[in-house]
């Protein structure tokens, strides 16, 4: 009994640990890998605790082998979007500007009443309320209702990385994309944190911040 007693306190304490270190992002969301992760260390702890015979240092180096590839694995996903996208997936648009994508849904083995239910629950009870219905990657819907002037928020650059599929979709080309970076005096993509058109069609832009800064700021068009 008091062997199991310390067993699990070690257990828990090491459990303590690994999700403070994992952060409150990675556990504030569920995608498929985090989901895996979590199984995986629910059941490498329960181990030493349910059997006195199996090694509870094996168990505790286990657990903290999952930690370091989520840990490693969040930090590619902060680095490079493709592996982001590799590991989590994308977000699929299943509503765009009110017209329903069915291949998609067909894709995702969403049907219409499930779509219509979680439009329900995000409080568009018809579907031609909602402009724009987007699934996440952790399977969650996104729902942005029809106020003027309809228009999705558009993400240009993230982190310093072109999305191309984006200004494909609105028909924005990389000269464009240059006149307006220059126009607030801002020459490589590179220095770019984050770049938008707001449901206005605004566009804002946010440089990367310098070593010594915290916060990344918006760039307004320089005078002329």
């Amino acid at each position: 009994m008091i062997i199991i007693f310390v067993r699990t306190i070690l257990i828990y304490i090491s459990l303590l640990i690994a999700f403070r270190i994992m952060g409150k992002a990675e556990l504030s969301k569920v995608s498929t890998f985090q989901m895996v992760v979590l199984f995986m260390i629910a059941e490498l702890a329960a181990m030493p605790i349910d059997s006195p015979s199996a090694s509870i240092v094996n168990g505790i180096a286990a657990i903290f082998t999952l930690l370091f590839l989520e840990v490693l694995f969040s930090f590619l996903s902060v680095k490079s979007s493709k592996w982001k996208q590799l590991i989590n997936g994308r977000p699929s648009v299943l509503i765009d500007d009110g017209k329903i994508n069915v291949r998609e849904m067909s894709r995702l083995r969403i049907s219409l009443d499930d779509l219509l239910e979680q439009l329900r629950i995000e409080n568009c009870p018809a579907l031609t309320d909602a402009a724009y219905a987007v699934m996440e990657p952790n399977g969650e819907l996104s729902v942005i209702k029809k106020t003027p002037p309809d228009v999705l928020p558009v993400t240009i650059i993230s982190d310093g990385v072109l999305c191309d599929a984006n200004m494909d979709h609105i028909g924005m080309s990389r000269t464009d994309l240059s006149a307006m970076l220059k126009d607030r005096g801002i020459e490589a993509i590179e220095d770019v944190f984050l770049a938008f058109y707001d449901t206005s069609r605004q566009f804002h832009v946010f440089t990367r911040p310098k070593k010594t800064e915290v916060f990344a700021k918006e760039v307004i068009s320089c005078a002329r």
